[in-house]
Formats: structure tokens, C-alpha cells, sequence
């Protein structure tokens, strides 16, 4: 492993949305020696199984959040605002503004705004806020400002509207076989009746790997104004 020194932040509106739209990049990084950093701003605990409680899967998610993050090497944060309820405020885009700073984040990931999810729509202009936040040295907090790139979109099947795949990023079959390992820890992602998460994110990872020719990708989207190209002549 290569030690590259840049940090990777990956901002979900609920733990295991991360992990699942961009896992495998995430542990292919994380095997080049970057810093992987997950976080939750909801734990997604209303999904929960007949079989627990809301309280009882909340603790549980947090330990899964956990348990995939150190498994490649890094941390994870999930905030304690309610699954379905996560306020766009001024409040959430500084604590996430924060922990931009704090870790030192080099890169952001989030949800694309196109989706059926209130909380994935909300966390995609937090993550825009919180970024503009964490960027200007204006902005006086407990650490000083860090510019992130980004953000970059992640392929999301509830957030479907308007994606459009740009960017390509490969997933080695060394971060295939270690995202396999710490997603199996993620409940809903192997034993949800309601949608086969881990087996259609594996089916689109071979997919997008072979538009890109190589055996697995995963693929993001770009604001549409930095995919503006600037020439004087072709």
C-alpha cells in the first residue's frame, strides 16, 4: 500500500449509502493508502426489520457505519438527526463544514439531487453549503478552512432523475473483494425483501466496467456547470 496522504469523504443521507454507491472506489482507495472517511448524516434506522426496534437498528446501523470504515481503514461519523426528518439548515451544513475541516478532506461524494428521497435531496445541498463553508477562510471555526473538491455524484438507483454518468472511476478487483467483505456487514444491503442492494450495486459495477473496459467501475456525476469545456480551437 501507498501512503497518498488525501482524504476522501463520502456523505450519505443515511448509513449505508456511501458504502453501497461508492464502496467499491472507497476500498479501492482505501487500498492506495487513502484516508476514507463515511458519514451518515442519518442513521436510516426506519427501514428497520420487524424483528428490532428503531432504537435497537439505529445502535446497530452505527456499529455497521463503523465496522465498513475501519474494515478499509478509516472512520466514520453518523450525525443523530432522525431518519425521514433531516433539516437543510444552516446548523447541519457548519457541523458538516466542521469535519470537512477537521479531517481535512481533499474530495467530497454525496447523493445527486435528482431523487425519490427527501433525505437525499437534502443532503446533496448540505454537502454544496458545507463545502462553500469549509472553503472560506472568512468563515472563522474551531479549524482552518479546507477547500474539497467536488462534489462528485454517486450512481444511486432511488436517485435516478437527470444522472447522467461522467466520471468513471475503476474498481479494482482487490476493492471488489474487500467491499464484498465489509458490506456483508450492512443488514439491509444483504437481507432487505424489498430491494436487492448488495447484488444490483455488484451487477452495476460489472457493467459500468465494461463501458469503461475494465472488469468493475462505478460512476459519478458533475455539476452541470463544470462540465463546461473552454476552447480556442479543436
Amino acid at each position: 500500500m501507498t501512503e497518498s496522504g488525501k482524504v476522501i469523504m463520502a456523505v450519505g443521507g443515511h448509513v449505508g449509502d456511501m458504502e453501497l454507491t461508492a464502496g467499491g472506489v472507497l476500498a479501492t482507495m482505501a487500498l492506495k493508502g487513502y484516508k476514507i472517511v463515511t458519514v451518515a448524516l442519518t442513521g436510516g434506522e426506519r427501514g428497520c426489520p420487524p424483528h428490532i426496534t428503531v432504537p435497537e437498528y439505529l445502535k446497530q446501523k452505527k456499529e455497521e457505519a463503523r465496522i465498513f470504515a475501519e474494515m478499509l481503514g478509516g472512520e466514520s461519523v453518523v450525525f443523530d438527526y432522525p431518519d425521514c426528518e433531516l433539516p437543510v439548515t444552516m446548523e447541519v451544513a457548519f457541523q458538516l463544514c466542521d469535519l470537512i475541516r477537521k479531517y481535512k478532506a481533499d474530495v467530497l461524494l454525496t447523493h445527486w439531487k435528482g431523487s425519490i428521497h427527501k433525505d437525499h435531496m437534502a443532503t446533496h445541498q448540505i454537502v454544496k453549503d458545507a463545502q462553500q463553508f469549509a472553503g472560506l477562510p472568512a468563515i472563522e471555526r474551531a479549524y482552518p478552512a479546507k477547500f474539497a473538491a467536488g462534489p462528485y455524484y454517486c450512481e444511486n438507483w432511488e436517485d435516478p432523475y437527470d444522472f447522467i454518468p461522467h466520471t468513471y472511476m475503476e474498481v479494482s478487483d482487490e476493492g471488489f473483494e474487500l467491499w464484498e467483505k465489509a458490506i456483508s456487514h450492512h443488514w439491509f444491503a444483504v437481507h432487505s425483501k424489498d430491494f436487492p442492494y448488495k447484488e444490483y450495486y455488484t451487477h452495476l459495477m460489472r457493467v459500468r466496467g465494461i463501458e469503461m473496459r475494465k472488469n468493475r467501475a462505478q460512476t459519478f456525476m458533475i455539476d452541470p456547470m463544470s462540465m463546461r469545456e473552454f476552447r480556442s480551437e479543436f
